[in-house]
């Protein structure tokens, strides 16, 4: 699979998580068929389309990303507060309220 096809790939199934909810990076790549949720992360890093929400992306134990593309991790942490999505501390999605199943 070519490098932008997978990333556009990644791109659509971002766009599907409901407002208010997190995946993944791994929970992104099994959608995909694949196990590498780094290249999930290396995808969402190289997007510049601020429609595609990364921002409802997080890593196994719900941790926000420190490097988040838009901003930081303020800005991913205040994107998804404005969404309804409840923390369990200044850095990790409470992931049993907001963690979307697969």
């Amino acid at each position: 699979m070519k490098k932008s096809n997978f990333f556009e790939q990644v791109y659509g199934e971002v766009r599907k998580i409901p407002e208010g909810m997190v995946m993944t990076y791994g929970q992104v790549a099994s959608k995909l068929g694949t196990k590498d949720a780094r290249r999930v992360g290396h995808a969402l890093h190289a997007n510049r389309d601020e429609a595609t929400p990364c921002h409802r992306v997080v890593n196994k134990e719900g941790k926000l990303a420190p490097s988040y593309a838009f901003g930081g991790y303020h800005e991913q942490r205040n994107r998804l507060l404005g969404e309804g999505v409840k923390f369990i501390d200044e850095f990790h999605v409470d992931m049993e309220k907001c963690g979307c199943r697969d």
